[in-house]
Formats: structure tokens, C-alpha cells, sequence
């Protein structure tokens, strides 16, 4: 039976996403992200200051300490969806703000505790609640504010932790030192009330709406009728009497979520009696940020495996480095120097490789992929240092290669799945690592009580890193041999007209 194909145009209200300024406002976002970056992720490389003191208080063994980091970094992965839908329903600044108070208050009843269980639970738990609800919606809030600049301003954020880091780990030492780990605690508490300050930062950008022209295809054939609403805003405006008014969303790779408003009084008034406005704007934003249909996308679930490998590794050197010290003999404030040097080129690298990427002169997967190979084969070298000139070199030049690898892989994965996918992208993929954030540290702690030997921390981390790679090796081939998605924007209508 021969298909039959009608064509009939309609003018439109289309709602898009709203350009992104790639400068006034955006670099107070940038500003903000790089705060959070810092008393967030740098509040976790230099907790290794307190792992030696926590260890000796509570006279437990290296697996027991490390579950306090091991349980706030698999939070943060874990809570991530749901800080992109809360998010979402209410606001980027709201959950920031709603954030940086759990985050104080975690740390600071932390500071009471009696037990490792209890510090499990606050200084890991809460905390960890605490930054994926500062965390992701900053993240994501800045891709919307960068388009051109977008690696540059990525990497710039990500510099805050660093910072930060290089600041706050001798930091930390004096304050130990002075008030013992249970004050410095209590410093670190009142600290992160800044999340605060920053969570008002982001002001939120508003969309836009235009009109334009569809062209409707009808195709029927054998029984089967589909139809089809096509773009098309160079054409002419139509007569009034042509209009109708029902709302569809459709999400383009390239475009985003797009709203397609047709305006035909008949329908409208069957759709109201449906659902309220409301709900309907609430389920919308839900969907948007809970998109579950990347888990069908191989190229995504691809680089989530990496992740996931990545991050087996990804803590346990920088938990480990200060111990590993103490155990050659280095003085306290020598080891946590390492900490800060490492930092300090991890700073460099940030900044160098994002401007690198943002030349795009070569993709960002292989740059990705050459930085993390490099991580690898720089961990596996540790456990053979036997100097603190060779320690201090082989800090330098992990945190060289670590910046690397930061600075570049949020851009990567906006790459995989698109700008306006990525809130929901980068819950998914924080959700999906969480496994490798909460078994790293907990295996290297037991590889160091049965070997008795800090240096299989870094063994351990090192392979996870190059295992890695294969996944990203993988990515490029997939991006490779994938075809370029069409900028065309198609809707699969749910009414159909007589």
C-alpha cells in the first residue's frame, strides 16, 4: 500500500535556551564556582593532614580512618541526582545555599565526635550531602553561562581547588597543631559557611522566545499515521486563521530543549482539563534534569566507566601522600609542603591545558586520555622514591598531570552529551562512580595493613588509572566511527488531526 504524505504549515512561539553571555555577569558565576571548587574538592585533598591525628586518637587501623573520605566522596557521587533535580524544581542558588549550611554543620558537629562511627556520619556523611548539593548545581550553572569560552572557564573553576588546597593543608597543620584536630574542625566548619556567599551568586539566566514556522508532515501508510513538525523559521507568516495551541518539547543535539507552542483553541481546552500549567513546568524541569535515556547512550555509559575507574584511584594518593612521608622519615610540616607543591602545579596544569583545549587544537578525548595515562605511570613511580627530592618531584609532577586531567574532563563529557544535557549528564555519571569513590580508599587502606607499606596505596591507584584509559581509548573510537548528529529539529506529535 503507497504512502500518503500531506503538508500543512503553522506559525509558532518558540521558547529556546538563552545564549550563553561568555563574559559580564558569567565571570562572577566563574568566580563562584572557583570558591566552591576550593572548599569542596580542596577541603578533600588536604584531609589527609587529619588522617595521621584522627588514626592515632581513636587507635584504629588505616582501613577505618580512610572510610571517613571514602564515605564523603561516594555521597557526593551518590547525592548528585538529586541535587540536579532539586536543582531543577527550585533553584541553583537555593540548593547551593541549602548546601554550605549542611556542609558547616556536618564538619562542626564533626568536631564532638566521640567515636570514628560518628565522624563517619557527620564529617563524612552530612559533608558529603553538604558539597554535592554545593557542587553540581555551580558546575552546571557555569556551562550555562560559557559557550565559546567554555573549557578556559572550566578550567579556571576547577583552579580554586588547588588553591585552596595549596593554602589550606599547612593550614590545617598549624591549626592542629595549635587547637588539636578537633578545633581545626571547628575552623573548617565556620570556613564553609562561604558556600553560602557563593550559592547567591548564581543568578539564573532566562530563556528567550521567538516566533517561527513549522511545516507538518502527515504520513500514512498501512494504517499507521505519523506526524511530524519541522522548523522552519525564514518562512513567512502564515494566516492568523491557521494557528493552534498545543505545547510540545522536543530536545535537538545541538539545540537543546526547545518548546514548540502551536495555537488551536480547540485542543487548548482539552489539554487544561488534563494538567495544570504547574505540573506540567514541574515535570518538565524534572525530566530535563532526570534523563534517563542516557543510559541507552554507549558513548556516555563508555565515559562513565572511566570514571568509575578514575576515581578508584583518584583519592587514595591524596589521602596517602602525607602518611607515605611520614613513613620515609620526612618531618610533619616537610610531608604536608608535599601536599602544597603538588597543588600549586596542579594550579599550572589547570590553567595551561584549559587554555590548550579551549584552542582546540586537538580533541579534548585524546588530551584526556595522554593526561590520565601520564597520572598513571607517575603513581606506580611513587612507591620507588627513595628521597624527598624525588618525592618532591614526582608531587610536582602528579599535580601537573592531575590539573590536566580536571580541567578538561567536565568539557569532554559535555561533548558526549551535549550542553543542555549535562545537569542530568553530570548527576548520572557522579552517580555511577560513586562505586569507585567508596571502595578506592577502603582497598588501599587494606593493602597497607597487610603489606604494612603506604607504597601499595599508590600501586593500586596507578593501575586503576591506567585501566581507564582503555574506556577512553574506547570513546574516541565510538566518536570516530559515530556519524555527526543533523541540526534539524523533529517532533513526534501526540495529537493527531482529523
Amino acid at each position: 500500500m503507497e504512502s500518503q504524505v500531506k503538508v500543512k504549515k503553522k506559525r509558532v512561539a518558540v521558547t529556546v535556551p538563552p545564549a550563553a553571555p561568555d563574559g559580564g555577569y558569567s565571570w562572577l558565576i566563574l568566580i563562584s564556582s572557583f570558591f566552591v571548587f576550593g572548599l569542596t574538592f580542596g577541603v578533600i585533598k588536604s584531609f589527609g593532614v587529619f588522617f595521621t591525628k584522627i588514626h592515632q586518637h581513636f587507635q584504629t587501623t588505616a582501613t577505618g580512618a580512610s572510610w571517613i573520605t571514602s564515605i564523603m566522596v561516594a555521597t557526593i557521587y551518590i547525592v548528585a541526582p538529586l541535587a540536579s533535580v532539586l536543582s531543577a524544581c527550585f533553584s541553583h542558588r537555593a540548593v547551593v545555599i541549602i548546601g554550605g549550611l549542611i556542609c558547616s554543620l556536618g564538619v562542626i558537629a564533626g568536631s564532638f565526635s566521640d567515636n570514628l562511627i560518628e565522624l563517619c556520619v557527620t564529617v563524612g556523611f552530612l559533608n558529603g550531602v553538604g558539597y554535592a548539593l554545593s557542587w553540581i548545581p555551580t558546575v552546571t550553572i557555569l556551562s550555562f553561562y560559557f559557550e565559546k569560552k567554555r573549557p578556559l572557564a572550566n578550567a579556571l573553576s576547577t583552579t580554586g581547588e588547588c588553591i585552596f588546597t595549596f593554602v589550606l593543608t599547612p593550614l590545617f597543620q598549624v591549626l592542629i597543631n595549635a587547637y588539636t584536630w578537633r578545633g581545626a574542625l571547628l575552623c573548617l566548619g565556620g570556613l564553609q559557611l562561604l558556600l553560602c556567599v557563593c550559592g547567591v551568586l548564581l543568578r539564573p539566566l532566562r530563556a528567550s522566545k521567538n516566533e517561527a514556522f513549522v511545516s507538518e508532515v502527515t504520513t500514512e501508510e498501512q494504517g499507521f499515521v505519523q506526524q511530524t513538525l519541522l522548523l522552519e523559521p525564514s518562512e513567512p507568516k502564515p494566516p492568523l486563521g491557521q494557528e493552534s495551541a498545543v505545547i510540545q518539547t522536543c530536545e535537538a543535539p545541538d539545540v537543546g530543549n526547545v518548546t514548540v507552542q502551536l495555537e488551536e483553541p480547540e485542543e487548548q481546552s482539552l489539554k487544561e482539563s488534563r494538567c495544570t500549567p504547574k505540573t506540567s513546568e514541574f515535570m518538565a524541569k524534572v525530566l530535563r534534569y532526570m534523563d534517563y535515556s542516557l543510559i541507552t547512550n554507549a558513548n556516555f555509559m563508555v565515559f562513565t566507566m572511566f570514571g568509575v575507574f578514575s576515581c578508584l584511584g583518584l583519592f587514595a594518593p591524596v589521602l596517602f601522600l602525607v602518611p607515605y612521608a611520614r613513613s620515609k622519615g620526612v618531618q610533619e610540616h616537610h610531608a604536608a609542603l608535599l601536599v602544597s607543591i603538588s597543588a600549586a602545579l596542579d594550579l599550572l596544569g589547570r590553567i595551561v591545558f584549559g587554555w590548550v583545549a579551549n584552542l582546540r587544537l586537538i580533541q579534548a578525548v585524546k588530551q584526556l586520555t595522554a593526561t590520565v595515562l601520564l597520572q598513571g605511570i607517575l603513581l606506580l613511580l611513587f612507591p620507588l622514591a627513595s628521597s624527598y627530592i624525588e618525592l618532591v618531584a614526582l608531587s610536582a609532577a602528579y599535580g601537573l598531570t592531575f590539573g590536566a586531567t580536571v580541567s578538561i574532563h567536565i568539557t569532554v563529557l559535555s561533548e558526549v552529551v551535549g550542553v543542555h544535557r549535562l545537569g542530568s549528564a553530570l548527576g548520572f555519571f557522579m552517580l555511577i562512580r560513586s562505586g569507585g569513590g567508596l571502595l578506592g580508599p577502603p582497598i588501599a587502606g587494606l593493602l597497607i595493613d597487610r603489606t604494612g607499606d603506604y607504597g601499595t596505596a599508590f600501586l593500586m591507584a596507578g593501575v586503576a588509572f591506567i585501566i581507564s584509559t582503555m574506556f577512553l581509548l574506547a570513546l574516541h573510537c565510538m566518536n570516530t566511527r559515530g556519524q555527526k548528529p543533523t541540526l534539524n529539529v523533529s517532533l513526534n506529535q501526540t495529537e493527531q488531526n482529523p
